[in-house]
């Protein structure tokens, strides 16, 4: 028989992967490579390298171990073309291939290559998913608004998480509003499960800091779980530590606490080391088992079966042009405290320092603080974007883009959200204590010491006030500026003017 090859990347490391269940381990190979395009296409953060490079050494030996042949090519291999396609064709030269199969890359850049490359590639779907573009486009089409509510609510009915017959569990889809308590004293969060380096990870360390330990980010005490064994005790560890008080504490933040409830298993979900499937099942255990309450349970279910199916969906039914929206025509540079943490506030320092010390940072702190700043000052969405996907180890464009460029910079003009997600410091100072050691004053609303955020919120609303003062969800902030004193108003705008044009010469801020 004719050898095919198999193509499995970094983020496919998953044994039930639709190529290799239309490969034949008797006569095709396998083709995993660590490849200079995929580490550089943006300068990723060394750990998430890293976390990639000993999953995918270690997934190959699982291949091997389970019958396949694996054409393997490390970073530092003298003949690597460092490029996905070259990688392909050379394999091809090797083995006397002349066609490969793959499953459906996450990224239009990566489409865009295979289906451009030297060899003819036929792609599966990646059923590793709930909803296939075809089922997303069937509910999406004729809809004004594509509001993540109701598509979740079908995965629910679809999945039978969490139903009760054609209703939901406990009378209420969503337990949101039970979900946004602050922070308070002696709340002792877990720490997330670390796994010590084993040889393969030592080896790949190694590697990545002589390759990549200038770039932004540490590899210091390098803990993420490298294989589906590890993921899935990791996954264990925090439905039983964790999940119980993850629901009540989900939106708070805590200076030092860089996870506080959250499971931290997004980027073995995303890489392939867990499924979707086993997640939800292991939380929804642990409520019919009476560990944890259901408004936990059912937010975390909500971001799996909800809210990440749903970003996938709209990220291929927008298109590869996604990226370069901006609907607010904000074109700022991004500041350079976003690189090294550098700046007086202390909520942006805070989780710009565990952004490079861990590559991660939970939902809130990237929508409310790192993204709710950079769509305040008008910062470049594709920068924004650019910048999230460098840093976190679980970023990947399928689901970083549509979180930033419509999520959180709202550059995709409504598709992702139905109003921008923009506060001033008040929020930050409720849901967090950050404000407590700031050099600015959260309560100061003009003048010197008064809170960037404060300024820049009412700033924002002003000079974005012909698209958003019709919107029924911001009417009451706009009545609220409106009954502000005239030289009030004269003031944050000019305040807000001057943090801006310190912005832009570079001051620190």
């Amino acid at each position: 028989m004719v050898t095919r090859l198999v193509l499995v990347l970094g983020d496919q490391l998953s044994d039930d992967l639709s190529a290799l269940r239309e490969g034949d381990a008797a006569t095709d190979v396998v083709v995993m490579a660590e490849v200079q395009a995929e580490t550089d296409y943006v300068p990723h953060h060394p750990r998430k390298i890293a976390f990639l490079f000993a999953a995918m050494r270690k997934h190959a030996e699982r291949l091997r171990s389970a019958g396949w042949t694996v054409r393997y090519t490390r970073l530092d291999d003298p003949e690597n073309t460092h490029s996905i396609p070259g990688e392909l064709l050379r394999a091809a030269d090797a083995t006397g291939a002349t066609e490969a199969i793959a499953t459906e890359p996450g990224e239009f850049r990566l489409i865009s290559a295979l289906e451009d490359g030297p060899l003819p590639v036929h792609m599966f779907p990646d059923d590793r998913f709930l909803c296939s573009h075809a089922e997303f486009e069937d509910w999406a089409e004729g809809r004004k608004e594509l509001r993540m509510e109701w598509f979740y609510r079908e995965m629910r009915r679809k999945t039978g998480f969490l139903m009760d017959g054609d209703q939901p569990e406990g009378g209420k889809w969503n337990y949101d509003h039970d979900n946004r308590k602050p922070p308070k004293a002696g709340l002792d969060a877990p720490r997330p499960m670390r796994f010590t380096p084993d040889e393969t990870v030592e080896e790949v360390l190694e590697l990545v800091r002589a390759r990549f330990g200038n770039r932004y980010g540490s590899l210091d005490n390098f803990w993420f779980a490298t294989e589906p064994g590890q993921a899935r005790r990791a996954l264990a560890h925090w439905v039983k530590t964790a999940l119980p008080r993850f629901g009540d504490f989900q939106d708070a933040m805590v200076k030092g606490e860089p996870f506080m409830f959250h499971a931290l298993l997004s980027p073995y979900i995303n890489a392939g080391l867990l499924g979707w499937r086993e997640v939800c099942e292991a939380a929804i255990d642990a409520y019919r088992a009476g560990d944890a309450p259901l408004n936990a349970v059912e937010g975390f279910v909500r971001q799996i079966i909800g809210w990440r199916e749903y970003i996938r969906g709209v990220y291929f039914r927008e298109g590869p042009d996604y990226t370069s929206r901006n609907a607010l025509e904000a074109t700022r540079g991004l500041p350079e405290f976003y690189w090294t943490a550098e700046t007086d506030m202390a909520c942006v320092a805070e989780c710009v320092s565990t952004t490079m010390a861990e590559a991660y940072a939970h939902h809130i702190q990237r929508l409310m603080v790192t993204g709710n700043f950079a769509l305040l000052a008008g910062l470049h969405p594709h920068q924004v974007h650019e910048w999230y996907l460098v840093v976190y180890a679980d970023a990947y464009e399928w689901v970083e883009a549509p979180n930033v460029i419509g999520m959180s910079q709202f550059a995709d003009g409504g598709v992702v959200g139905s109003k921008p997600y923009v506060s001033g410091g008040n929020y930050i100072n409720r849901m967090s204590d950050y404000c407590k050691s700031c050099a600015y004053s959260v309560t100061t609303k003009t003048g010197a010491g008064a809170c960037p955020f404060n300024l820049l919120y009412w700033h924002f609303l002003d000079r974005h006030r012909d698209r958003f003062e019709g919107n029924p969800r911001m009417a009451q902030m706009y009545r609220t500026w409106d009954r502000m004193d005239a030289d009030r108003r004269a003031t944050v705008i000019a305040e807000g003017d001057d943090i801006l044009a310190r912005l832009d010469r570079g001051e620190r801020i």
